[in-house]
């Protein structure tokens, strides 16, 4: 009897050790930048997701919420709409309505200048040597990648692609 009472207590305690660590972890991630990355359908088709989410990861960036979805005109044309009535906003809606994309919702400090380093410079001839676009990139219309380019834009287009629900932390 008294077996059994002490295996109880021990699985009680290791219970509490991990839920208090759980806890850590999640305190840890508390109030850190947001901001949304977007793989393109031409990385998306060129097998990239992989190698890409794993440079994210690899540079302290976390994966708080991702997706797979297929946009739309009317979706990729409200996206984007920002750059309507801009010589190229035909080319990038018809662009990122052709094929899947990763919706990706990545967290960690100044998650935003962080990803746009590591995604690189938008045209990938001018790209830095090892960033993403640099690597993977076909063009300047064609660059793999999306990322917001301020926290006030990120907070706009998480919503886009996800609730709030699908952003729950993890921990």
């Amino acid at each position: 009897m008294f077996k059994k009472m002490f295996i109880c207590l021990g699985m009680l305690a290791a219970f509490t050790l991990f839920f208090a660590s759980c806890d850590k972890k999640k305190e840890e991630w508390k109030g850190k930048e947001r901001t949304l990355s977007i793989i393109k359908p031409d990385a998306v088709s060129a097998n990239h997701i992989g190698e890409i989410i794993s440079r994210f990861e690899s540079e302290g960036l976390r994966i708080a919420a991702l997706k797979m979805v297929k946009l739309d005109e009317k979706g990729a044309s409200d996206f984007y709409a920002v750059h309507k009535g801009k010589p190229f906003f035909a080319d990038l809606v018809t662009f990122m309505s052709s094929g899947p994309v990763v919706a990706i919702v990545l967290e960690g400090d100044n998650a935003v200048l962080l990803n746009r380093e590591i995604m690189g410079a938008t045209d990938p001839s001018k790209a830095t040597k090892g960033t993403i676009r640099s690597d993977f990139a076909k063009s300047i219309s064609q660059n793999a990648v999306h990322g917001s380019d301020s926290k006030e834009n990120a907070e706009i287009e998480i919503p886009f692609f996800f609730t709030e629900k699908e952003q729950q932390s993890r921990f």
